[in-house]
């Protein structure tokens, strides 16, 4: 078996579908489904970079004010 880099989100690959309960019987109705934890997974990093970088430019911006009012 290949190694995987994340676990398995279907947590009914082997089950057979006569078996699995709808959603909601067995909890929560507002459970996230597989897609959803799969693009939770992508979209987690692009905010913490896009976060990440807005900080660096407002800092950035932010010292060239400084520098800029002290005569550097």
């Amino acid at each position: 078996m290949a190694h995987r880099v994340f676990t398995n989100l279907d947590l009914h690959e082997e089950v057979p579908v006569r078996a699995r309960p709808a959603i909601g019987e067995w909890g929560p109705k507002h459970v996230p489904t597989t897609g959803q934890k799969r693009r939770a997974r992508i979209l987690a990093p692009i905010l913490f970079v896009l976060a990440a970088a807005a900080i660096f430019t407002l800092g950035y911006w932010v010292f060239q004010q400084i520098a800029q009012a002290v005569g550097l």
